[in-house]
């Protein structure tokens, strides 16, 4: 299949493109910095008019790199749970909120007396909560997640969502509708987006967006998801079974299901990937723990000293402070690293191990929930910088170790702008 495809990935402090031919080869990458968030106490808020500038930036570096002509179809990721008022212009009436705005007073407890218990629209952060503040804003039209508006901004004129970031939004992912207590609560689904699945073609770029970004009018626009899904899609994983392990500053795992798995206590909802679904669950136990005991020199110098094939008999659990939510749910769990050894090697060789334990228990928790069994393990993240890490990962969960296609969420978003013309790209 002739030409490429382009993926646009935005977070919270820049935006990134990325094309992708139809064998999954990346052909090039373009990058931007956005503005930090303006921060008001527990309120957090962007210009959505700075994310359309950083596609312009990013995708202007991207042409650098090989001409935008040849682009076929266009997909977007972003953060989850961004959301902000429009007119029937697209226009947006107040800035953005983002996903973690906790400006929600008492609306978080409103919507747990509503919402079922395994909603994703539950906590302080809620969109449905911040959502409420606009219902009665002049000239509303639609209140939008932030993959949404720059859709429109692309020339996608039908006001629709993907079923990804519509989830925190309060979608139902098992009905494919939302649900009637959001009407209870006060949103009426008139004023939210109709919810489509990933990779569904949702318009064509228009002239105008041609002319500002540089690429062809008329190609497709696919629902794109989140970020979070994004990294997963990035992966390469296909099958229920297949999973990736985030290896940053907290331990993130992901698996992809023939079911939906929800288990809010643990942290563990399920996004929709068409028919399949991805569960997973967070551990705060990670890098963030490692940067409090040594510095990336010292845990470089270090390295080679650490001996997997030779256990220290340790039992640590490595948190950073107080609090776990998965695959534990304990908010009053204290951070585990005593006895600390005299040899730093021995002691950082036990965190590791610990750290390997924390993966092996996630992935058996979501196998006790009802997920498939664990086949393969996708990798990405600093973590998979550590020999020793990886091979005590490979020994506790015994599944083959694989490495991720892309660490780029742009290059996940791409695989849906590819799903929209039909094809799927074929990893090995």
């Amino acid at each position: 299949m002739h030409g490429f495809v382009i993926g646009l990935d935005l977070g919270t402090s820049g935006v990134r493109a990325v094309a992708v031919d139809a064998s999954g080869k990346i052909l090039g990458l373009g990058s931007a910095t956005l503005p930090a968030t303006k921060i008001t106490g527990a309120r957090r808020e962007q210009s959505p008019e700075d994310w359309w500038n950083g596609c312009r930036t990013a995708l202007d570096e991207l042409s650098l790199k090989l001409d935008l002509a040849g682009a076929r179809a266009i997909a977007v990721d972003a953060t989850s749970g961004t959301i902000l008022p429009v007119d029937n212009h697209n226009r947006p009436l107040a800035a953005a909120r983002m996903y973690d705005d906790a400006d929600t007073g008492d609306l978080a407890a409103k919507i747990k007396s509503l919402a079922p218990r395994e909603s994703a629209a539950h906590g302080a952060t809620s969109p449905a909560a911040r959502a409420l503040e606009w219902v009665k804003l002049p000239r509303l039209h639609c209140i939008v997640h932030q993959a949404d508006w720059i859709n429109g901004c692309l020339g996608a004129t039908h006001w629709q969502t993907d079923e990804n970031n519509a989830l925190k939004t309060g979608y139902d992912p098992v009905t494919r509708s939302w649900p009637d207590w959001l009407r209870g609560f006060g949103l009426s689904p008139g004023i939210l987006p109709e919810v489509v699945p990933v990779g569904t073609p949702i318009g064509h770029v228009s002239a105008q967006a041609a002319i500002a970004l540089g690429i062809p009018e008329g190609i497709t626009i696919a629902a794109g998801t989140t970020d979070g899904c994004a990294t997963f899609l990035a992966s390469g994983a296909t099958e229920p079974g297949e999973a990736s392990t985030a290896l940053g500053s907290t331990i993130v795992l992901k698996l992809l299901s023939d079911r939906p798995i929800f288990a809010p206590e643990l942290g563990i909802y399920s996004h929709r990937l068409g028919e399949t679904w991805l569960a997973g669950g967070a551990s705060n136990c990670g890098g963030k723990t490692l940067l409090q005991c040594f510095d990336a020199e010292q845990l470089a110098a270090l390295e080679p000293s650490l001996n997997p094939a030779k256990p220290t008999g340790t039992d640590y659990y490595p948190l950073p402070s107080v609090g776990e939510r998965f695959p534990i749910a304990d908010a009053k769990l204290a951070p585990r690293l005593t006895p600390r050894p005299a040899s730093d090697a021995e002691f950082l060789q036990g965190i590791y191990e610990a750290f390997a334990r924390v993966e092996q228990t996630g992935f058996a928790k979501l196998r006790e929930l009802g997920c498939p069994a664990l086949r393969s393990v996708r990798h990405a993240g600093g973590g998979s910088r550590s020999a020793t890490w990886m091979t005590l990962r490979a020994t506790a969960l015994n599944v083959p170790q694989l490495s991720s296609w892309s660490e780029e969420a742009a290059a996940g978003a791409a695989r849906l702008a590819w799903r929209s013309l039909g094809h799927e790209i074929a990893f090995a």
